[in-house]
C-alpha cells in the first residue's frame, strides 16, 4: 500500500477557483493565464494585509464551493477504490477550516481518510510524520522543498504560476489522467 499526501487548493480544486471572487470584489478581469506568481498581491495592486484581510472574510464561502481540477475526482476515486492507497490530505489552509473541508469532500464525493490542515505552506514535517510516499501540489516552492527534502516524488499539476525548472523527482502534469498515467508507472517499477 502506497500513501499518496495531497494538496487540495489548486491541486484537488481548480487552480482557478478564487478567480471569480477575486474579480468581483477588486474590480479585476483577471484570468488564470494572468497569474504568473503565487502571490497575487502585486497582480491585484493591493497589499498583503488588504489581502490576507479579503481572504479571511471569503475563504469559507469559497472553499465550500471550490471547483474541482479536471479528472481529480474520478481519479482519487479510483485510488480509494482500489484500497491500494492510503489517502493524506495536507493543506495550508488553516485547522479552523476543518469542517467546511470536509464537508466540501462530502458534497464532491471525493474520499478522504486523513485531513490535516496545517496553517503554513511548509508541509514537510507532516509529510514525514505520516510517511507519505508520493505528494500532489500546485505550488513550485513547495514541490521543489518537498522533493529534496523528503526524497520522494512530488507531482506538480501544471499551472501559469508554477513553470519555473524543477527538480528531476518533481513530475510537471498537465492534469490528473496525466498524473494516474505516471503513478501507474511508478507504481509497477
Amino acid at each position: 500500500m502506497k500513501k499518496f499526501g495531497l494538496d487540495i487548493d489548486g491541486t484537488v480544486t481548480h487552480p482557478g477557483t478564487f478567480i471569480p471572487y477575486l474579480n468581483k470584489h477588486f474590480k479585476k478581469n483577471i484570468t488564470l493565464d494572468d497569474i504568473t506568481e503565487y502571490d497575487l498581491t502585486q497582480l491585484l495592486g493591493v497589499s498583503s494585509e488588504t489581502f490576507w484581510d479579503w481572504m479571511k472574510e471569503h475563504e469559507q464561502i469559497i472553499y465550500m464551493n471550490a471547483d474541482l481540477a479536471s479528472f481529480s475526482k474520478d481519479v482519487i476515486r479510483q485510488w480509494a477504490t482500489n484500497d491500494q492507497h492510503e489517502l493524506v490530505y495536507i493543506s495550508a489552509r488553516g485547522d479552523h477550516l476543518l469542517e467546511v473541508t470536509q464537508q466540501w469532500f462530502e458534497k464532491n464525493s471525493i474520499p478522504y481518510g486523513h485531513i490535516e490542515l496545517i496553517g503554513q505552506h511548509d508541509k514537510i514535517d507532516a509529510i514525514k510524520e505520516h510517511q507519505v510516499d508520493i505528494f500532489f501540489e500546485d505550488k513550485h516552492d513547495n514541490a521543489c522543498d518537498i522533493a529534496e527534502e523528503c526524497q520522494i516524488p512530488v507531482i506538480l499539476l501544471d499551472t501559469p504560476y508554477n513553470r519555473k525548472p524543477t527538480p528531476e523527482n518533481v513530475i510537471r502534469v498537465y492534469d490528473w489522467k496525466e498524473a494516474n498515467d505516471w503513478v501507474n508507472k511508478w507504481i509497477q517499477k
